[in-house]
């Protein structure tokens, strides 16, 4: 796995013990042909998850020849290595390849309705608003041009909380920053006009992994009905049916399931954590200017991942509540914003 030190590849290996390989790049450049070419051959391994990305949203803005040398030159280059040694390839993108504009239409004849707005498909017209999300778009459509069997894999909101501290995952995520300041600061103020996917980095790791497993039996079924074993293999070798998982050229949203604002989720974290959710104030997204612009809407539909035979990622809520150690039930009295958010 490229990137395996980061937080995603972090669990992936976590999940995984010892069947996961993340390499640093000193092991392995992806912006270097005879440096991913001598790893592929020294290793051998059967999938290739591509998770090493320049992440710097802001930096970019600054830094577009870097973006671009690892978003889209770097992917290309292991997407062509992949394809010469027939190697299965997933490739992580983000929700940053739409516009962060909310769907005109979804709020009636007024102001578009972030609450009630068509979660993003994968098939949904993109255009990026920042150097980071142009640079992974094209990193998309250079991943698949090389390799077109690859899987493009597209997520938003990553995030581990309190365990990351524990897993020694570097950086940092928003509900890990949250649990700190609540214990740090009598009161925060967080923004409450960008709508997104919470996603669970524990909980999408284990997803990727039941993917390519549900693959593997796909494939190993489709063999032995190629070679007339079905019959002998009746009992241990499941035939293919609708049961059957494919994602080889598919781009696919992988984000946890229903939508919250930023404010919401802090929120909804002081009270997990036992505190009081009113010591988060809301405040829009003018109050903190930032070089690039951050999406306004990114909600992620999963329905093409379900559609694909997989098994959907839990309610955002749900994986918060957990990663946060609070059983059902947790967080006492009324959580919600001023605008309820729609499951």
């Amino acid at each position: 796995m490229t990137g395996g030190r980061g937080q995603l590849g972090t669990h992936l290996r976590l999940a995984h013990p010892g069947g996961v390989l993340a390499p640093g790049r000193d092991e392995l450049d992806i912006t270097r042909a005879e440096s991913v070419a001598g790893y592929l051959d020294r290793h051998q391994p059967a999938v290739v998850i591509n998770a090493a990305a320049y992440t710097d949203v802001d930096g970019a803005e600054n830094d577009e020849s870097g973006a671009h040398l690892v978003n889209v030159e770097g992917s290309r280059i292991l997407a062509e290595a992949c394809r010469e040694r027939g190697l299965r390839l997933v490739h992580v993108s983000t929700d940053y390849v739409f516009s962060g504009e909310v769907p005109r239409g979804s709020g009636g004849a007024g102001r578009p309705d972030p609450a009630t707005a068509p979660a993003l498909e994968p098939t949904d017209v993109t255009d990026p608003a920042t150097v980071y999300g142009r640079t992974k778009l094209a990193g998309e459509h250079a991943v698949l041009a090389a390799h077109p069997e690859a899987t493009i894999l597209r997520t938003s909101w990553l995030y581990t909380g309190p365990e990351r501290e524990r897993s020694a995952i570097p950086g940092g995520d928003f509900v890990a920053t949250m649990a700190r300041l609540e214990r740090e600061r009598d009161q925060v103020s967080v923004v409450d006009d960008q709508w997104g996917s919470p996603t669970h980095a524990p909980t999408l790791a284990a997803a990727i992994l039941e993917m390519l497993a549900r693959e593997a039996t796909t494939r190993e079924a489709a063999t032995h009905h190629a070679a007339g074993e079905t019959a002998t293999h009746e009992a241990a070798t499941p035939t293919i049916d609708t049961a059957a998982v494919d994602t080889r050229g598919l781009v696919l949203h992988a984000a946890g399931a229903g939508r919250a604002t930023w404010y919401e989720v802090a929120r909804r974290t002081f009270a997990y954590l036992g505190a009081d959710p009113a010591r988060v104030r809301p405040c829009t997204t003018a109050d903190f200017p930032r070089p690039a612009p951050r999406p306004a809407f990114s909600v992620l539909s999963g329905r093409a991942w379900a559609a694909a035979g997989l098994t959907p990622l839990p309610d955002w809520d749900d994986s918060l509540r957990a990663a946060l150690g609070a059983g059902p039930g947790a967080g006492g009295g009324d959580t919600s914003s001023s605008s309820p958010t729609p499951r």
